[in-house]
């Protein structure tokens, strides 16, 4: 770390003003200007406020206040389970002050704060409990039934008018459009973007520069800067198809699995550890991590894809072992999400798993928020409780857990390799012969005992305490040595995941809780999307491999269009649907429908293939655009929800470390395995709560632990995926202290110093053939005559300075320093 003092600090400040004036603005510090996107609350505000109260509040208040405060009674004047119960107070007073979860009353009387009012009476609240009721009134107390104005708040939507929906209907391949400039349309996707455009008199930006185009490209699928050379070959490309061949070497690339892989991981709330009550390592996740790259790179048919994940279990043996352990390696999916793992009631648990599950598979596939529906009907989708539960006897009939006791254990698949069964089966060998010789020990010891009595005597009960001095040594011995054979047994791997179990029906659960039942619902999917006359489930299997296959049928409106709008919205920074993970009627609808449509039904024709999803995009006109502003445009559509031009856009968490570390040159390309320094369901924290998990190795950030509660600091700062629930859209923020991070981290320095010895190893000793060198590596161009030469003073200045102030660990030189500038500039970390 270079050490930094008043003198120097004063230096480095006006560098940041000196490096202003080329075009590089410190990231943090200062906007983009006009080109920038702006910042605005997010749009699924209410959503996800809706889905808390769903998921955490309704459930709680059902179990513990309803019997009292409900339909049927309502002591002291308060009900609540209503919105307008529960504004209205009761005798007491207001129940809840919005925004203000200390003012409220509900909250006093559950917290036991007062002598003359405790709710519920018989035992107080889990603080855990206390928290989330705080937490949803500090939000605003948000309830699907707050807007008296929307029908869906107030009733059932009715099936057949639910049908009526976009959603719920089957793509249908459109007709191209007509647009005006038939020439600027390359794909059929141009088509439909420019008649957008034609519609709202507006028109798209111009090309973008084949440097901007091929930076794009780069980190677009694979996440890391493009490769100076790799830039100068396509400069130098004049054939038609330069761009194409960019795009399918980028493709071939083994770091597009890591690109869009860890996209996918978002989705799938990747996580190696079980983060909330008990946060103990899920130290095998790592092989579901791997999984999900290699499907990518090997451009695995999303059907199948999706399959494998459901019910790799179930499908039938390859003998192939690899390919077979690959399956149950897949089924990590519907176990990975966090879990209450000392949850007092076990059967709460169960069923708080499964709707976790069935939150994860509506989300993260159907577009869906399915576990609206565990408490009651949904209050804006024509999704039924009956539809929850019989997905529910789905999940009830797999095994997701080994067990539910305190600590619960959830299942893992055994996957032993040859070496491992050989090895395992050499101890149980051992093991065998060890007791063995235990046996014909004391039948020996025994006999000698039994011949050395006087005849007529009683034989004596424990015949060991007759031994010898020398029996009783040598008998120890021999058990210890067995007990040290039985602690050390080897090893075989296993691997996080789900298998089946006792296949059962479950009962609709009143108000959520599994403590009041109602009627038996048999297997089945939601009627909205598969019918009234669904087919039985038999009686053998769970129904995972059955839902797979429906999910990925021809006929199914929702998985194809879901996951073609994820693939927009990573290239593009928004998708079709401007709410990825929910495309009911809560959700955004699409500002281009026919689009979209186009998209899914193309890309079930085309083998459900990603790789060709991505050229069909990234060679139109669209995905080609510059990100010049119009002013015009801006008026009319100012988030670019039209796609006039390119958005500008910041790297991700990953990429603006994993860039940082390769253009410096410490990058470790190593691809795959685990970095946990716990082993598999061991505590993260001790007593001290200090997570001592290693984030230095300079390997690619997708396989840096990824540690619920405790999330690496980095990750944090630059708004990374949160690993507890699906995540189809990133937020992205500017704040203070992520420049603070550029400036002053160890991490940044360290990279600074290291990018100035790569560019001080040229041959050429020249400062000023540095500087360019400098530009080619990390912006992939030379630099304008006024930052080299405000470069070029800040060396001389830096330098002088840094020699005045010498210490045995400063620099010799202000390379290091400008090194880390130039790491720190927008035109780095936003791609055009």
């Amino acid at each position: 770390m270079i050490p930094i003092n008043s003198d120097m600090l004063k230096l480095f400040t006006r560098s940041v003003v000196l490096v202003v004036t080329t075009g590089i603005i410190l990231c943090g510090f200062a906007n983009t200007g006009r080109s920038d996107e702006k910042k605005s609350p997010p749009a699924n505000a209410d959503r996800d406020g809706i889905r808390y109260f769903e998921t955490h509040i309704r459930p709680l208040l059902a179990t513990h206040c309803y019997k009292c405060h409900g339909p049927k009674k309502q002591e002291g004047s308060l009900r609540l389970d209503t919105f307008a119960g529960i504004m209205k107070g009761g005798d007491s007073g207001t129940s809840i002050v919005a925004g203000k979860p200390k003012q409220s009353l509900l909250v006093v009387a559950v917290g036991y704060k007062n002598e003359e009012l405790q709710m519920p009476p018989d035992k107080k609240l889990a603080d855990r409990d206390i928290a989330k009721l705080m937490r949803w009134i500090s939000i605003g107390s948000p309830h699907p039934d707050a807007d008296a104005t929307n029908p869906g708040a107030t009733q059932r939507l009715k099936l057949a008018e639910g049908r009526k929906f976009w959603a719920f209907q089957a793509p249908a391949k459109p007709k191209l459009p007509p647009v005006k400039d038939t020439g600027w349309a390359r794909t059929e996707i141009d088509y439909f973007i420019l008649a957008k455009l034609d519609e709202n008199g507006l028109h798209p930006a111009p090309p973008a520069g084949r440097r901007t185009l091929i930076r794009r490209a780069t980190f677009d699928l694979t996440g890391l800067p493009s490769e100076p050379d790799a830039v100068d070959d396509f400069l130098a490309d004049s054939s038609p198809d330069a761009f194409a061949k960019v795009i399918d070497r980028l493709l071939e690339s083994p770091h597009y699995g890591e690109r869009w892989g860890r996209h996918w991981l978002d989705v799938a709330r990747y996580a190696d550890s079980n983060g909330l009550d008990e946060n103990i390592a899920h130290g095998n996740a790592w092989r579901y991590r791997d999984y999900v790259v290699t499907s990518f790179n090997r451009d695995k048919p999303f059907d199948k894809f999706v399959v494998e994940q459901l019910a790799g279990d179930l499908l039938p043996k390859t003998g192939d072992q690899a390919a077979d352990y690959e399956r149950l390696i897949a089924t990590a999916f519907l176990s990975l999400g966090p879990k209450v793992l000392a949850e007092v009631d076990e059967m709460k648990m169960e069923m708080d798993i499964i709707d976790e599950q069935i939150d994860t598979l509506g989300r993260s596939l159907m577009g869906l928020t399915l576990g609206c529906s565990r408490c009651h009907d949904h209050k804006f989708d024509p999704i039924v409780s009956e539809d929850y539960y019989g997905l529910a006897g789905i999940f009830k009939s797999t095994r997701t857990m080994e067990h539910y006791k305190k600590i619960a254990r959830w299942w893992e698949n055994p996957i032993p390799t040859d070496q491992e069964l050989a090895l395992s089966k050499a101890h149980q060998e051992k093991l065998a012969s060890a007791k063995t010789a235990i046996k014909e020990f004391v039948k020996k010891a025994n006999k000698q005992v039994l011949g050395s009595l006087p005849e007529g005597a009683t034989i004596p009960k424990d015949l060991e305490s007759h031994y010898s001095a020398i029996t009783k040594t040598d008998l120890k011995r021999l058990r210890a040595e067995l007990v040290t054979l039985e602690k050390n047994t080897p090893e075989t791997s296993t691997a996080i995941g789900v298998s089946e179990r006792d296949v059962t029906d479950v009962a609709i659960h009143i108000r959520g809780s599994h403590l009041t039942l109602g009627k038996v619902v048999p297997r089945r999917f939601p009627v909205v999307l598969a019918g009234e006359n669904q087919s039985a489930f038999g009686e053998k299997h769970s129904g995972r491999l059955k839902l797979a296959r429906w999910l990925t049928a021809e006929s199914h409106p929702l998985t194809g269009r879901v996951f073609v709008n994820r693939v927009w919205r990573w290239h593009f920074g928004q998708g079709i649907v401007g709410s990825p993970d929910n495309f009911g009627n809560l959700g955004e609808r699409p500002v281009n429908q026919p689009l979209l449509d186009w998209l899914a039904v193309t890309f079930r024709e085309t083998g459900w293939s990603v790789k060709s999803l991505h050229r069909r995009i990234m060679l139109s006109s669209t995905y080609q655009m510059s990100s010049q502003f119009d002013e015009r445009a801006a008026v009319a559509d100012p988030e670019n929800r039209l796609q006039w031009r390119a958005n500008i856009r910041r790297l991700e968490a990953e990429s603006i470390r994993d860039a940082t570390l390769a253009v410096s040159g410490l990058l470790d390309r190593k691809m795959g395995g685990s970095l946990l320094h716990v082993k598999n369901r061991a505590f993260f924290f001790d007593h001290t709560s200090k997570d001592t998990t290693d984030y230095t190795k300079p390997v690619r950030s997708l396989y840096l632990p990824v540690v619920r509660n405790n999330l690496f600091g980095m990750f944090q700062l630059f708004d990374y995926s949160d690993a507890g629930s699906v995540v189809g859209s990133r937020t992205t923020s500017t704040v203070a202290p992520q420049a603070l991070f550029m400036m002053n981290s160890d991490f940044m320095q360290d990279a600074g110093a290291a990018l100035a010895n790569r560019v001080l190893a040229e041959n050429d000793v020249s400062d000023k053939s540095r500087v360019r060198h400098l530009y080619r590596i990390v912006f992939n161009r030379a630099p304008t005559e006024t930052e080299f030469s405000r470069s070029i003073e800040f060396l001389q200045r830096a330098t002088t300075a840094l020699k005045d102030n010498e210490t045995s660990k400063s620099p010799s030189t202000g390379w290091p320093l400008l090194c880390q500038i130039v790491l720190s500039s927008n035109e780095f970390i936003y791609v055009r």
